[in-house]
């Protein structure tokens, strides 16, 4: 039997089950009962028979077939599978796009479960608008530091230092994540910490005076809002946690018998305790027959099945007369943090430790979540009677070098 041609090859027709029409050497057409012609190899290597797909017709010609054929039997004659060979390079294909930056930054962002609806929501924002677009097709492991910093240089130039400086930190936080799961060597956009140029940093206003807390303690007493917010107001003083971190606390992360609350830091992805004072454990017990059975301590008031608004507690505020220059949600922690130091005399690094900062040891490895866990205990309680006192209206004493 000849050579196929491509008159030949133009007038088959399907049947109702597929057919070959041989080329020779083991090269043959196969006719699908849909109509579609496929160049099919057959060979033996190691004794043993296989089968190489080609490609097909007419994409690859009757020529290229024959060529493609000749490829193949050079290497069986060196011992090659040619089909191995196309499985191994499909595999790298397939590899290469989970590896991109974007393939890994999008698998990184669906395991992120302490992340909010709206933290994930603008993280992913932030990536699709500022980062894919220029580098999200790379390999992870090739893309370097002046990579980064020129997708971040963009972003300077626009005025958006805060943006840059947050989005050089989840970049960190991808690449850190490709090198735990072996698809990177190191973190370049780590090496970019200085790099930038400095953020416009904000200061949110925070009431610091032991006066002035005293009559704030004594307004949020009187909230007469709904009962999560007013505990949550009420709360948010003795905690002195971030506000993001407080209207999405669970009730699973709540030990009220050992009177700790523990979860993840949304801002630097590690785990943190916040031993819980007896006021606090009273204010949670009042508020778990309403909210107990759901997951939010703070559940949203519309539904239960989201937390309380980024605006609550600022909106709380506002409420009881306490303008946006006075005092934040923000504001309780500079608040504490003053007042446990020039006041209470704390040892600093207690305090550090209790508003989830970056403390080190002496040989610069950050302390674990337990560290000093016992006297931030005896700091909690000390710091919630201290407020108790200030709202009592006991004798005041002002930070040092201010009259009293």
């Amino acid at each position: 039997m000849g050579k196929l041609t491509d008159r030949e090859v133009s007038k088959l027709k399907p049947a109702e089950k597929a057919y070959r029409k041989p080329d020779g050497g083991g090269l043959y057409l196969l006719v699908t009962p849909s109509g579609g012609k496929l160049w099919r190899m057959k060979y033996r290597i190691d004794g043993k028979e296989k089968l190489l797909s080609i490609g097909k017709y007419p994409d690859v010609s009757i020529a290229e077939a024959r060529k493609r054929q000749q490829e193949a039997r050079t290497q069986i004659a060196n011992s090659i599978d040619p089909a191995g060979i196309k499985q191994a390079q499909k595999a790298a294909r397939i590899a290469a796009a989970a590896n991109t930056f974007e393939a890994v930054a999008r698998e990184w962002h669906s395991k992120k479960t302490n992340f909010t609806h709206n933290t994930a929501k603008n993280v992913m924002a932030r990536l699709e608008r500022l980062v894919f677009p220029l580098i999200g097709a790379r390999p992870i492991d090739a893309i370097t530091a002046p990579d980064f910093l020129s997708v971040l240089r963009r972003v300077e130039e626009q005025g958006k230092l805060e943006t840059a400086h947050r989005l050089r930190g989840i970049c960190s936080q991808i690449m850190r994540y490709a090198v735990v799961t072996g698809r990177a060597q190191h973190d370049p956009a780590g090496a970019l910490q200085g790099a930038l140029k400095p953020r416009n940093v904000k200061h949110m206003a925070a009431l610091t005076e032991p006066k002035q807390v005293a009559e704030l303690l004594r307004m949020i007493d009187g909230y007469t809002g709904t009962l999560p917010v007013a505990c949550a107001l009420k709360i948010a003083p003795y905690v002195f946690v971030r506000p993001g971190e407080l209207r999405t606390a669970e009730w699973a992360d709540i030990d009220l018998d050992a009177a700790e609350w523990r979860y993840t830091v949304t801002k630097t992805d590690t785990q943190h305790i916040v031993p819980l004072a007896r006021q606090v454990v009273t204010i949670l017990k009042e508020l778990h027959p309403l909210t107990g059975r759901g997951r939010y301590v703070f559940p949203s008031a519309r539904t239960g099945e989201r937390p309380m608004s980024d605006n609550a507690i600022l909106a709380a505020l506002r409420r009881l007369g306490i303008g946006k220059d006075e005092m934040t949600g923000h504001g309780f922690r500079a608040m504490a943090r003053t007042i446990l130091d020039e006041v209470l005399g704390v040892r600093p690094d207690l305090i550090e430790h209790q508003l989830a900062h970056a403390v080190r040891d002496p040989n610069g490895r950050a302390y674990n979540r337990t560290a000093h866990l016992p006297e931030r205990k005896k700091m909690m309680q000390q710091w919630a009677d201290y407020l108790d006192k200030l709202k009592a209206g006991a004798e005041i004493i002002s930070l040092r070098g201010n009259a009293a």
